[in-house]
């Protein structure tokens, strides 16, 4: 495939201070978030950064502005490959779906997947997500001092609300496994993608001992739902993973079974994460700013009375959406977004070399305060109509851009919507803890609880 390039006349991007042996090796496992932040207040829009003993070595190009994320991902994204150290570990632990696949293998499966994440189809979720929602408001009631920590609450109503999406039925078993597996694959998945040096899967180590058993219990979980749906009247359902088993188009085959627990677990993966971070700190952000959420509490109230919400309410609760895009700007759910460049390419005035390991850091673009005044404020009227208009298309990204932006953004936000404004209706909420340590992970991690007290509220 030719890839259009312009390579200019770019300088050597400017290069952030570290140590003379390792760089900012230490910097970035201490901090890479804030790494990134500083680099970008001392050195502007483009750093180079290392990391690593010579021999070593890692060099990330990192793109900081919002016109820059667009090339990458969007004008200039042939040039961009997910190729780097951290997708193939995250390929070889939860396998080659969507998100990490490429080339023929990425355009045959979004072919397959396309017709099943359409407007029409994932409006249909809705009722999955609000069953959900319901469970998880009525048990606060038994709320130990009716203190609730919403990172945790929020990740399991996500969870549960996916695989109800996913499976059907098999809600509670899966949702035990995953709960128990997931975080060992991630950790591990961590350690490796930002090592650099790796020693093999397969030598009998405790930490790859523990991270097979775990891949093989969620495996196995997948692979049995899957049988089942593959066979008899089961095939026939209308969750996610019927209509994934029954997907055909004019020019590609089925998915086969291992094909199809690829998609099934970047679905878990990158499906109730992200969503679970949107949630938890819309409600935390809520939780420490009363104004606001008397605001969004006025607007469910007086759009949706008592009755249940439907996806026909998203345009009708336009400040609830605010309330969760600026959390998102605050708190991405992926807060760096790594590729690698293919050939030479002229980015902001500089050259980023052929094989640079590139990152985009919505956590950075996000408090860029050329697109977002007073960046570190909480302000729902930043996503105003009028506001949005008057910025650059990728100063707010969540969703990545492009040709490879996430095909579940849709579902995302109408989950998030749904469940923001049954809760909101049934409970306030005061923050315990004001302050809450993030880190980067696959995903934004919580680093510390995200505690709030709750009091219900009459029907």
């Amino acid at each position: 495939m030719a890839v259009e390039t312009r390579t200019g006349t770019g300088t050597q991007a400017p290069a952030l201070e570290g140590m003379p042996l390792l760089g900012s090796l230490f910097d970035l496992k201490a901090d890479s978030l804030g790494t990134y932040l500083r680099a970008q207040q001392r050195h502007g829009d483009v750093v180079r950064i290392t990391a690593g003993p010579p021999g070593l070595r890692t060099v990330l190009h990192c793109i900081f502005s919002a016109e820059g994320a667009q090339q990458v991902l969007a004008s200039e994204s042939a040039n961009f490959r997910k190729d780097n150290a951290f997708y193939q570990e995250v390929r070889d632990s939860f396998g080659n779906g969507l998100l990490t696949s490429q080339d023929e293998d990425y355009l045959r499966q979004r072919r397959l997947v396309q017709p099943l994440f359409t407007k029409r189809r994932v409006d249909g979720y809705a009722s999955a997500v609000a069953t959900e929602t319901r469970a998880v408001v009525a048990a606060w009631e038994q709320a130990p001092g009716s203190v609730i920590d919403v990172g945790e609450e929020m990740m399991q109503l996500a969870l549960r609300a996916v695989t109800r999406i996913l499976f059907g039925i098999d809600v509670d078993a899966t949702v035990d496994v995953v709960d128990r597996c997931f975080p060992v694959i991630t950790d591990y998945v961590l350690r490796r993608g930002y090592s650099p040096a790796n020693i093999p899967r397969t030598w009998p180590t405790p930490g790859n001992k523990r991270a097979a058993t775990a891949m093989d219990e969620l495996y196995a979980v997948c692979d049995g739902i899957i049988s089942e749906r593959r066979g008899g009247a089961a095939a026939r359902g209308d969750d996610l993973l019927s209509l994934l088993a029954a997907a055909t188009s004019a020019d590609d085959l089925e998915f086969d079974a291992a094909e199809l627990r690829d998609q099934v677990l970047i679905f878990l993966l990158a499906g109730h994460e992200t969503t679970a971070t949107s949630l938890a700190f819309s409600l935390h952000l809520l939780a420490r700013h009363p104004e606001q959420q008397a605001r969004a509490r006025e607007e469910v109230s007086r759009v949706l009375g008592g009755r249940p919400p439907e996806a026909a309410d998203l345009d009708r609760l336009p400040y609830l959406m605010q309330v969760l895009k600026e959390a998102m700007r605050l708190y991405p759910a992926a807060p760096v977004i790594g590729r690698s460049a293919v050939a030479a390419t002229e980015v902001g005035g500089h050259t980023v070399p052929a094989g640079a390991n590139v990152i985009l850091a919505p956590w950075v673009t996000h408090r860029h305060p050329r697109y977002w005044p007073d960046p570190d404020r909480f302000d729902p009227d930043r996503f105003t109509p009028e506001a949005e208009a008057g910025r650059p298309r990728y100063a707010w990204f969540p969703f990545g851009g492009g040709p490879r932006a996430c095909i579940g953004q849709h579902f995302s936000m109408l989950e998030s919507v749904v469940a923001l404004a049954m809760i909101l209706r049934s409970y306030a909420f005061e923050a315990v803890d004001t302050e809450v340590p993030v880190s980067a992970g696959i995903t934004l991690r919580v680093d510390g609880p995200m505690r709030c007290r709750i009091r219900a509220l009459a029907d």
